[in-house]
C-alpha cells in the first residue's frame, strides 16, 4: 500500500495532492476541507476522480502547508481525506492527521479498501493513520451498485464505519449516527 522510502520520514515526507476543496458539504457532514491525494491502484470503472489515478501526478505539499489552509477556516467541522487512495500515502498523511487531531477536528477517510483488507496489511503507517481517524468510508466504487440517494457514498457496497469502535472490536462497526446517515 504505502511506498516505503527510508530517505523520507513522515515528518518531512510531502503529501502528493491532487486537489483541495476548502468548503465541501459532500464529503461528510458539516463544512469540511477535503484533501484529494494523488495516486490510486483501484481504477474503479465509473470513478468520479480518474485524474487522481496516476501516481506520478499531483502537487507535493508539506503537511504544515495543508494544516495552514485548514486553520484559515474557523467554520470547519472536519477534514476528509479522499483520492486517489489515501492509504497509498499513509506515512505522508500521518503528520497531517496528528495535527488535525490536535486541533480537535473530525477526521474522515475514504478508501477503496475494505476495513477487513486494511486489517490484513502489514503497514504500521496504515494502522497509525486509521487510529487517528473518526470515520472510514470503505470499499471500491461499483457502478452497478450506484445509488444517488445515499449520503456521502457512491455505491451501496460502501460502508460508513465508526473507526474507533471498529478498531476496538476488531471488525467493521457501522456508524449509525444521523450525521453520517441522512437518508
Amino acid at each position: 500500500m504505502s511506498e516505503h522510502n527510508p530517505a523520507n520520514t513522515p515528518a518531512n515526507m510531502p503529501i502528493n495532492v491532487a486537489g483541495i476543496i476548502n468548503d465541501s458539504i459532500t464529503d461528510g457532514p458539516g463544512i469540511r476541507l477535503t484533501v484529494f491525494v494523488q495516486g490510486c491502484p483501484h481504477h474503479c470503472p465509473g470513478c468520479h476522480n480518474p485524474q487522481t489515478w496516476p501516481f506520478g501526478g499531483g502537487t507535493p505539499m508539506q503537511p504544515d502547508e495543508v494544516m495552514e489552509r485548514i486553520r484559515q477556516n474557523p467554520l470547519l467541522s472536519g477534514v476528509t481525506l479522499s483520492g486517489g487512495e489515501p492509504m497509498s500515502q499513509a506515512a505522508a498523511l500521518l503528520p497531517l492527521a496528528q495535527a488535525i487531531r490536535q486541533d480537535r477536528l473530525e477526521l474522515a477517510i475514504y478508501t477503496g479498501y475494505t476495513f477487513e483488507e486494511l486489517m490484513q496489511q502489514d503497514d504500521p503507517a496504515v494502522m497509525q493513520l486509521l487510529s487517528l481517524a473518526d470515520t472510514l468510508i470503505d470499499g471500491r466504487y461499483i457502478a452497478d451498485r450506484r445509488n444517488l440517494e445515499l449520503c456521502f457514498r457512491g455505491s451501496e457496497n460502501q460502508r460508513i464505519l465508526d473507526l474507533p469502535a471498529s478498531l476496538r472490536a476488531g471488525h467493521a462497526v457501522a456508524d449509525t449516527s444521523d450525521r453520517w446517515n441522512c437518508r
